[in-house]
């Protein structure tokens, strides 16, 4: 099933290091079948307080996103985007295209009961 990297990016300092990484991310994904279906800007808050950016990456399976995440390529990046912004970042696994509200439902009552 698809997996998602989802990060949000704050206080961002734009400078030769985040360049650098805009520069080499996309070759640490191709390997992983991943890709960028959102990257930033355009947010339209409609309820609460936002800041910042958030990144959406898309993978086909999770393995393929935490085999991303930990390879040697990306860990050799990540400090270019740790060290200069703040940031939360995780996996969110996908859902089926016919999915509807009630699946989580019939799954929280199978959990509870």
């Amino acid at each position: 099933m698809t997996a998602y990297a989802l990060a949000h990016l704050r206080d961002v300092d734009f400078g030769d290091a985040i360049i650098d990484y805009l520069q080499k991310i996309d070759a640490t994904l191709a390997p992983y079948g991943g890709r960028f279906i959102v990257h930033g800007g355009g947010l339209t808050p409609l309820e609460g307080d936002w800041s910042g950016d958030i990144v959406i990456l898309e993978f086909p399976d999770r393995a393929a996103a935490q085999a991303w995440y930990a390879s040697p390529g990306y860990q050799e990046i990540l400090p270019l985007r740790t060290e200069h912004s703040r940031s939360t970042a995780g996996l969110l696994r996908g859902v089926p295209k016919d999915y509807r509200a009630v699946n989580k439902l019939e799954e929280l009552m199978a959990d509870a009961g």
